[in-house]
């Protein structure tokens, strides 16, 4: 195997550098459990100067009101990304354990594409609009709506999709106009610190503009970010508990906070479907095993209708038991490891929560035992799941598909809302307008109807409840880095380009 080109080190203030420490921490292939590369370990010292860098390149450059420059930029490290694409490839793999074949979709591709949409936005948005004239308190004005950077983002990264993440924050948020400081999670640094090189060496953008900070500890560069009063913004990604801990903490400078957390969506099959369909449509449910389940947004619940439930269930128990798995590189595979040992030994336990609380093992739930390293689980099937058991309601972000049965449409939306999540979720019927009806009943930011997909660089990405508070992705997602002023103005200037 060639030797991997991962980069080493942070991006600060314009410069490629180690930390301030001197110190290095290990980045480990789940799928090998071996060492791929060295890089800095950022500490407090360090992420201080990049707020510091940030903060000044928002003040007092004009990256926040040029946006022609911006536009250039962005465009610089967009090109080159796309011509760096089969450097990125394996490190991606090597660090995320994902199977090769998503690197050509959303784990690399589609976002070094989707990148056009938000370099659109600096000359397609609404950046300004009028209002109509309006008369108060005896005075006639005009009016005008403007929107603008807010300031300084700190965007925190996880591990399941790294790179699509990375750049689902730091491309809206720059070509806004905002400053940024990425702090990428410890397990995956890579697809952070490239980012980082190919914006010093190949791109205008200006010093402290974009920063990358990587750090092996979990909590205290991220704290320090959401603690420190010269940020504006927390754009977080991640689980539902970190999530609270952001709120919390950045409401002491009264912090714009997004977060986007966890979920626990449920895939709703109707009684209609014709054979065919309903084979497609449950047989898709093995599908919750790609990237080890790894994804906020995969429907982890299946809710079938108790005159077809057998039949459903002999659907699944063949799709697991062949679910294509192991070495990430190889492109028939469509499932590697899970990120690390801890996350691992996580899922393994909520498996034997399940056990324990009646549901039913149908299919896996230990490690493999072909395969003697890697981080693996088996593609695990649980059926005859109480919708109030823990496997029904945590999160737990490994391949474990619960099947729960239900009676009626009133009782499928029941169950799907049984929940403190409400990020996604899906629902198949031969009637579009049944399908649609209980598409709107679910509380969820995001819904698949008969197998359409929502998801795209223009459509707002984020849940409702415990899945939590914002938009990513479309007008929306941008809109999470802008302030909004209105200014009043003496009637006659009503319309003028000022």
């Amino acid at each position: 195997m060639a030797e991997l080109a991962g980069e080493s080190q942070m991006l600060i203030d314009g410069d490629m550098v180690d930390a301030l420490s001197g110190k290095t921490f290990t980045n480990i292939n789940p799928a090998t459990e071996e060492a791929i590369g060295e890089i800095a370990d950022g500490g407090i010292e360090d992420v201080d100067r990049s707020v510091t860098a940030a903060r000044r390149a928002f003040d007092e450059t004009n990256w926040a009101t040029d946006k022609a420059f911006r536009k250039k930029c962005l465009e610089q490290l967009q090109s080159a990304l796309d011509r760096h694409r089969e450097d990125l490839r394996p490190l991606i793999v090597a660090e995320v354990g994902t199977p090769v074949a998503l690197t050509h979709a959303v784990q690399m591709d589609s976002c070094i594409d989707d990148f056009s949409y938000d370099i659109g936005l600096i000359d397609n948005f609404e950046w300004e609009r009028d209002l109509p004239i309006h008369e108060f308190m005896g005075m006639t004005s005009a009016r005008k709506v403007i929107h603008e950077p807010i300031g300084v983002v700190a965007a925190i990264t996880p591990w399941n999709f790294p790179f699509m993440l990375n750049l689902s924050k730091i491309g809206p948020a720059l070509a806004a106009g905002n400053t940024v400081i990425l702090k990428p999670a410890p397990d995956t640094p890579w697809s952070a610190s490239f980012i980082g090189r190919v914006a010093a060496e190949e791109t205008d953008i200006p010093a402290g503009v974009l920063n990358v900070v990587t750090s092996a500890d979990k909590a205290a560069v991220g704290e320090f970010l959401v603690a420190d009063r010269r940020v504006d913004v927390i754009s977080f990604t991640g689980s539902s508990q970190v999530g609270r801990r952001i709120m919390a903490q950045g409401a002491d400078t009264l912090k714009r906070v997004f977060l986007e957390l966890g979920g626990k969506s449920a895939n709703i099959i109707l009684d209609d479907l014709d054979e065919n369909s309903f084979k497609a449509n449950v047989g898709s449910g093995a599908m919750i095993c790609m990237h080890a389940g790894q994804g906020c947004a995969i429907t982890t619940r299946m809710l079938l209708p108790s005159s077809r439930y057998d039949e459903g269930v002999a659907i699944l128990e063949e799709g697991f038991t062949n679910f294509p798995y192991g070495d990430p590189t190889d492109m028939g595979n469509l499932m590697g490891p899970l990120i690390n040992a801890t996350q691992r030994e996580r899922v393994l336990g909520f498996i034997e929560t399940g056990k324990s609380e009646g549901a039913r093992l149908l299919a896996g739930g230990k490690r493999p035992e072909h395969l003697k390293k890697g981080y693996f689980v088996e593609p695990t099937l649980f059926v005859d799941v109480d919708p109030d058991s823990t496997i029904a309601q945590e999160e737990i972000f490994g391949p474990v598909l619960s099947v729960i049965r239900y009676e009626d449409d009133a009782d499928a939306v029941r169950i799907a809302n049984n929940s403190h999540y409400g990020l996604s979720g899906s629902v198949a019927s031969a009637s579009l307008e049944r399908a649609m009806g209980i598409a709107r009943q679910i509380r969820a930011g995001t819904m698949s109807v008969n197998g359409g997909l929502y998801f795209g660089p223009d459509s707002p990405f984020g849940g409702y409840k415990d899945s939590g508070i914002g938009r990513e992705h479309g007008l929306e997602g941008f809109a999470e880095y802008l302030e909004t002023k209105t200014v009043g103005l003496p009637a006659d200037a009503a319309g003028l380009k000022i």
